[in-house]
């Protein structure tokens, strides 16, 4: 499960912060909590609209895509401070991402009671019109005397304190599964309009080419005078001639792929002939659209694999790839985003992670060794009873993910008849018989 937490304090040393960090480290084995600071929204003004500005945006994301909140409130002059009610304001002007999202409302403070009068009016304020969070009702807790509370190293003293922070993280993880299961929204359809034949454009498109010409590349070069050789190229952190680029490249441990917002193939790495890669690819297949580059069985699969990345869904999945034991290949499905946070395309990355098992095993003395108690998929690996994205953490929906199986082709069932069952090069283009 994933929870993103936030200090309602913009003070560089916050106790409150303090407390969400505790949370995220000693529960992390319980759920993944991602810290989120608020230090950069701006002050709310309504004449002065900073709704799509950067720091507003990227609470709004990390909210939606997230399965709960929790926030931790100081208390001033009884209430909440003016920084964390501003985060509001523009969390419920124009966008809504705390709409129908559960929260747990934490706090410390210097005295007693704790932060419990401002607990009360965050409470009021979560569950008014327009912000509509779904606060879990009682099931509070309040830490006070803080500054006494931490030992050295930022970890609670008092181990009553603990395990009452225990119990009612507990109840919250519980509590959220309930909302969101209320919430859920039919299975999301929109993966079934992916054009996988790139027939739309993007920009970068170069258009009035034949996407399937086996020389695309250098039709394409000659369209757009394309640089070549030891012609500089200025990057975000360096400037490199295209040779430069093309050795570096071409030199990592790992395969390539680059796919576009329009879904289709622009670059892949090429280190070696397709019958000794993971991912088999040719040159006479750059240009192409991802459609043509995975038979036909496996196309609702990647549109499904396509739509999560484009949508936000998560940013990352990894997909093992099953082999005869020499090699252990994962396949990585990573969203690119420019600035702005919009879609620009997939890299697909493919690494044989063996030998970097072996290395460090022999590195350290170690071994791999069986754990009879394990409850494991055979193909992936993945807890047979999480009902969680692999990757993300985050509860997914999973009639619209593309599970282990339906992406890499590896068979899950081994009594299901093989016609029903995508072979290994379905989507990741990875040979069958490696």
């Amino acid at each position: 499960m994933k929870l993103v937490g936030i200090a309602g304090s913009v003070e560089d040393h916050s106790y409150n912060r303090t407390l969400l960090k505790f949370i995220a480290n000693h529960f992390s084995d319980q759920v993944d909590v991602e810290l989120l600071d608020i230090q950069d929204v701006p002050m709310f003004n309504q004449s002065d609209d900073q709704t799509e500005g950067e720091a507003v945006q990227y609470l709004k994301r990390k909210i939606e895509g997230a399965d709960g909140v929790i926030i931790a409130t100081p208390e001033h002059n009884h209430t909440i401070t003016a920084a964390l009610k501003s985060v509001i304001e523009w969390l419920s002007f124009k966008i809504h991402p705390l709409s129908g999202k559960p929260v747990m409302i934490v706090g410390a403070s210097y005295y007693d009671q704790g932060s419990s009068r401002a607990q009360l009016n965050l409470r009021q304020i979560l569950e008014s019109p327009g912000v509509d969070a779904v606060v879990m009702p009682g099931n509070e807790f309040l830490l006070g005397d803080v500054k006494q509370a931490f030992d050295e190293h930022n970890n609670l003293k008092d181990d009553r304190t603990v395990s009452f922070l225990s119990e009612t993280l507990g109840k919250f993880l519980k509590f959220v599964k309930v909302i969101n299961t209320m919430n859920a929204k039919p299975a999301d359809e929109g993966w079934k309009s992916e054009d996988l034949q790139a027939s739309g454009s993007v920009p970068t498109t170069i258009k009035g080419l034949n996407m399937h010409a086996d020389d695309w590349v250098d039709q394409a070069t000659a369209k757009t005078n394309a640089v070549s050789g030891n012609t500089y190229v200025r990057l975000d952190c360096g400037v490199l001639t295209v040779d430069q680029l093309n050795y570096f490249l071409n030199s990592m441990p790992m395969e390539l792929t680059f796919v576009d917002a329009n879904n289709q193939f622009l670059y892949y790495n090429h280190q070696t002939d397709a019958k000794n890669m993971s991912a088999s690819r040719k040159p006479s297949q750059v240009g192409n659209p991802i459609g043509d580059c995975h038979p036909k069985r496996a196309i609702p699969h990647v549109k499904q694999a396509v739509h999560i990345l484009r949508t936000g869904k998560t940013d990352l999945f990894k997909l093992p790839v099953p082999s005869n034991g020499e090699k252990c290949d994962m396949h990585y499905y990573q969203a690119m985003h420019d600035a702005k946070g919009d879609f620009q395309g997939i890299n697909e990355f493919v690494l044989d992670i063996l030998p970097i098992v072996k290395y460090y095993l022999g590195l350290t003395g170690q071994k791999l060794v069986k754990d009879p108690n394990a409850k494991t998929d055979a193909v992936s690996g993945a807890s047979a009873k999480e009902q969680t994205d692999d990757v993300s953490g985050a509860s997914t929906d999973t009639e619209t993910v593309p599970t282990v199986d339906d992406v890499s082709g590896a068979s899950a069932d081994t009594e299901a008849a093989p016609e029903e069952q995508p072979k290994v090069d379905d989507v990741s283009g990875a040979s069958s018989n490696s």
